[in-house]
């Protein structure tokens, strides 16, 4: 979905990104406090399902419509949608287990295990700088979640909602690695459309294992989670039109902001002195892939702008 950049426009640029972090974290919020009522698998069908027309209508207004129905790889969509799938049902089953401050943050990880992938898969080559940079990500991880393995005063849930999150987060590393493949054989438009309809089929599976009859007032919250999610990815994908992912990559982390304000307003939820010192050890890890990367000139943006962060 996302073209070469038009033009340079950082300031437009940073205010697309920021906007869609807000969004995606707005949404997520809106799925954790539904996620009492509704098995994961439903919220991530009324979430795929109702992105669908935002993107449509979007994919038309940009006359990029009959790219998003081509493909000239269907397994590959097919298993993107797979991953996507399974990394947003573990998402939304760990925001239901844990503070969302403690899922952004967690959630931070996925560069570091692309990273790491990318080495394992792709061979792409990881020198001195980057090794270092995954291991301060990797420190960063641990400190977050080990509190979640060892404490006596740790609930079971809140340690499986922590795993479901680190496990979403491998989950996406791995369709940003499947992503870089797909996007040298099919348009992006394809890729983002193909996945919100292969997540809609499979999560619609999930009925099988039960699903919850929703009043209206919780309809309308899983449909607005849809819609946000859509819009989100809009804004998203056209921010890298107007300013190079490398100089966009950092306003990710503005979602611990918003998941800090959002989860005390909304949750009475604070985020811990060593969560907190766990995430910025994984945004220093990430800081520091990001800087070598547009020091040795890769450019991720096409990949970027067709992997939605929660998905």
């Amino acid at each position: 979905m996302a073209k070469p950049l038009t033009s340079h426009r950082p300031l437009l640029a940073v205010a697309l990104k920021t906007s869609a972090v807000f969004l995606f974290t707005v949404m997520a919020a809106i799925v954790k406090a539904q996620s009492n009522h509704f098995p994961p698998g439903e919220m991530v069908f009324f979430r795929s399902l109702f992105a669908i027309p935002v993107i449509v209508i979007w994919l038309m207004a940009r006359g990029e419509l009959a790219q998003g129905f081509k493909v000239r790889k269907p397994s590959g969509h097919f298993w993107r949608g797979v991953l996507g799938t399974t990394a947003m049902g573990l998402t939304f089953t760990g925001l239901g287990l844990i503070p969302l401050p403690e899922a952004t943050a967690i959630g931070y990880a996925t560069p570091i295990f692309t990273l790491i992938l990318a080495a394992v898969m792709l061979g792409e080559r990881i020198r001195k700088i980057r090794i270092a940079a995954v291991s301060i990500g990797l420190l960063g991880v641990l400190i977050m979640i080990w509190p979640r393995l060892g404490g006596n005063n740790m609930e079971a849930a809140a340690t499986f909602g922590a795993l479901c999150i680190l496990g979403a987060t491998v989950a996406r590393a791995f369709v940003q690695i499947h992503i870089r493949q797909l996007v040298q054989v099919d348009h992006p438009a394809a890729i983002v459309f193909y996945f919100s309809m292969t997540a809609t089929i499979l999560s619609g599976l999930t009925i099988f294992w039960g699903w919850v009859m929703p009043t209206w007032e919780q309809a309308g919250f899983l449909i607005l989670a849809g819609l946000i999610g859509g819009v989100a990815q809009i804004l998203v994908t056209s921010s890298y039109r107007f300013g190079q992912a490398s100089m966009l990559a950092p306003y990710d982390y503005t979602s611990m902001l918003f998941a800090i304000v959002i989860g005390y307003v909304w949750f009475s939820e604070l985020p811990t002195l060593v969560m907190l010192a766990g995430a910025a050890l994984v945004i220093v890890g990430n800081v520091v892939v990001i800087w070598r990367e547009h020091q040795l000139g890769l450019e991720r943006g096409k990949a970027r702008a067709v992997t939605d962060p929660k998905a």
